[in-house]
């Protein structure tokens, strides 16, 4: 008799092979042999959320009424402080009832856009490289991903238009993030006006992630794509409490914009879950209208981390930037560093002799081959040590003793 396989849906088939697995497996090892890992690999914060949250979450947590079912879109309260956090910070007016929704956090809502909007056939334009849930999420729901190089300038948009006018049918949607993720590419103002332009002369909806929009340095103020005249006729902004009040496992943002997409959104949602747990949406309304300063003084902690990274980092001869806003350096590794191998073996090699976990470039798309994305989640004082340990390996240069298997 035959062996007995179950077979998963073709849309899992269709993800390409996680490149964090062979990461992890080692980082996971190594931990249990006793190793002391530094791990910069992820973008989850490791400062607590601010007091004043932690205590509303538990005060609503103890109360039962919270312990129902909660509203799918979001309590009215909570988005109605996101509307206030449109005017104040972007001067975008936004109708709470209409234009704002609540998600699981970003992730989750950009995810479930993607399946509202799109199914196969379908065409989705990301830019090259990309946080991958920008695939990913493209991917699960059936549809088809074009890239394009990642720029923030006239020449992408050109590119951009190019992929559209030439590709039959045309694509449904463009997917856009800046601050980027991961390489920390800002934009200025106006840079979304021809954006919004292109997007209403084809027809294409606008997706813009905008999980670092408060996360910004040395005076720098990101622009929100909704701040654009029109933009709310093409498309929707994610933003996210994860970052800027280190609420990342509270699992609460929101997404903003054109009603019918909302819409959208809010019908597969109602298909799939129950909203939030009332308690953190409470917790998020303290949040947005308490903790401003908080966000200030977060932003200071990762520009230090951020200088000590690019500092140290330029020292020992790579070549990095220091970038204007995310919670992310992107670093590009010499030649005569990595001799010749690519981002991911590099990645291993650092994990296995210097005990510090980046991210390897190309995890994140073709065009992110030889550069590494560093996260500022530790303190200054780990990060300087990450600094040293990686210098001690390139001067080294140890010999890999095995052969590993992904």
């Amino acid at each position: 008799m035959a062996e007995f396989k179950i077979e998963p849906a073709q849309r899992i088939t269709r993800l390409p092979p996680y490149l964090f697995g062979r990461l992890n497996a080692l980082k996971l090892a190594k931990r249990q042999q006793g190793a002391d890992i530094i791990d910069l690999g992820m973008g989850n914060p490791t400062d607590p959320a601010p007091q004043i949250i932690v205590d509303k979450l538990c005060e609503a947590a103890r109360d039962p009424r919270n312990h129902r079912y909660s509203a799918s879109k979001g309590i009215k309260n909570l988005r109605g402080e996101v509307a206030k956090k449109y005017a104040r910070l972007w001067n975008v007016q936004l109708d709470p009832e209409t234009e704002v929704l609540a998600c699981i956090g970003s992730k989750e809502g950009f995810s479930h856009m993607c399946l509202a909007m799109l199914g196969p056939g379908d065409t989705a334009i990301v830019p090259d490289p990309a946080f991958p849930i920008h695939n990913y999420a493209v991917a699960l729901a059936g549809a088809n991903v074009i890239t394009v190089p990642l720029g923030n300038d006239e020449k992408f948009i050109n590119n951009i238009t190019g992929v559209v006018e030439h590709l039959y049918p045309r694509p449904k949607l463009l997917i856009l993030n800046y601050p980027h993720n991961p390489t920390a590419m800002t934009v200025d103002e106006g840079f979304f006006e021809p954006v919004v332009d292109l997007a209403k002369r084809f027809g294409i909806a606008v997706i813009h992630d905008f999980a670092y929009g408060e996360t910004c340095f040395n005076g720098y103020k990101a622009p929100s794509f909704l701040s654009v005249k029109g933009a709310k006729d093409v498309g929707v902004e994610f933003i996210t409490l994860s970052k800027p009040y280190n609420m990342a496992g509270f699992r609460i943002g929101f997404a903003a914009g054109n009603k019918d997409m909302l819409n959208y959104l809010a019908t597969i949602k109602g298909y799939y879950d129950y909203g939030i747990f009332q308690a953190v949406q409470i917790a998020g309304i303290i949040a947005l209208r308490e903790c401003n300063n908080d966000i200030i003084v977060q932003n200071q902690k990762y520009q230090s981390r951020r200088d000590v990274v690019c500092d140290g980092l330029n020292r020992i001869g790579w070549e990095v930037e220091k970038p204007r806003a995310s919670m992310f350096v992107w670093a590009k590794v010499p030649q005569e560093h990595s001799k010749g191998k690519g981002s991911l073996d590099y990645a291993m090699d650092l994990l296995e002799y210097a005990d510090v976990v980046i991210s390897p470039g190309r995890a994140f798309g073709e065009n992110g081959e030889n550069y590494m994305r560093i996260a500022l989640v530790e303190n200054e004082q780990r990060l300087r040590q990450a600094v040293r340990n990686i210098s001690r390996f390139v001067q080294e240069r140890p010999i890999r003793k095995t052969n590993r298997k992904s």
